[in-house]
């Protein structure tokens, strides 16, 4: 690109980082997609229920993607300026955003849907999930993975322990959806390449997805950005993996 470094880190450094929208890293970075296409299946599900609740929904761009809603369709979102997005995105289209601490309880009665979603949830809520879903009502979810951009977050951070059946493995999540009493149909996963084209590229991710490198400002790691930007010169993009999973499981009708 031919930018200094000064230049491509102030430039992303002063970017609005809110909602959960990509589009500014066109061109500058890069992440292979998982093989099933989470919104398209997500938007199947939507148009055969009759009310739907999609958790953790950042500025609603995912769930907007889909063509249809159902006749009730409920959002909840932590971060206020996501909050402020996803509800100009979603009311027009009669779905309500409830501002929610993505801590339980979930704010809604007793089996009052028959679809939960939520793609990258922090944190899965699998009694809560449960609680909420009607039987024979289902939980459908894109995770991260375990180690998920490892590379991204060792070269700021340095070696870290490895998860093996951690929080965020699928074998996990299968577990705690079956202790909440939920049977799982489906659970698939996938490691996929990432790209970083500039060291921009990396400050607007890390500014966006904060829980990469949690203590995380130009300030505090510009020595360790400027290695970036020379490793980035001369040896070509940085080579990330991110990993998802992608799981389905059912409320049994009683």
């Amino acid at each position: 690109m031919n930018r200094t470094f000064d230049d491509l880190v102030a430039e992303a450094d002063a970017v609005s980082v809110a909602g959960w929208d990509f589009s500014w890293l066109d061109g500058r970075a890069s992440e292979q997609r998982p093989s099933w296409g989470y919104q398209r299946l997500m938007a199947e599900r939507l148009g055969r229920a009759s009310a739907a609740l999609d958790i953790q929904t950042g500025g609603g761009e995912v769930l907007a993607g889909a063509p249809s809603f159902p006749p009730v369709m409920a959002a909840t979102e932590s971060w206020p300026p996501n909050v402020a997005k996803a509800t100009a995105l979603l009311h027009p289209r009669g779905a309500v955003v409830v501002a929610d601490a993505d801590e339980p309880p979930l704010p809604f009665a007793d089996e009052a849907f028959d679809l939960v979603t939520s793609r990258h949830p922090v944190t899965a809520w699998w009694h809560e999930i449960a609680r909420v879903l009607r039987p024979g009502g289902t939980y459908f979810s894109q995770h991260v993975g375990p180690d998920s951009a490892v590379e991204v977050y060792e070269f700021f951070l340095g070696p870290q322990p490895h998860a093996d059946r951690g929080p965020r493995h699928p074998d996990t999540a299968r577990a705690a959806a079956a202790e909440a009493g939920l049977d799982v149909l489906d659970l698939r996963y996938e490691r996929l390449r990432m790209e970083f084209h500039d060291v921009g590229a990396m400050v607007y991710f890390l500014r966006k997805v904060i829980w990469m490198v949690p203590d995380f400002t130009v300030e505090r790691y510009r020595d360790r950005l400027r290695d970036l930007h020379e490793l980035i010169a001369a040896e070509g993009p940085f080579v990330a993996h991110s990993t998802r999973f992608l799981i389905e499981a059912r409320k049994p009708l009683r």
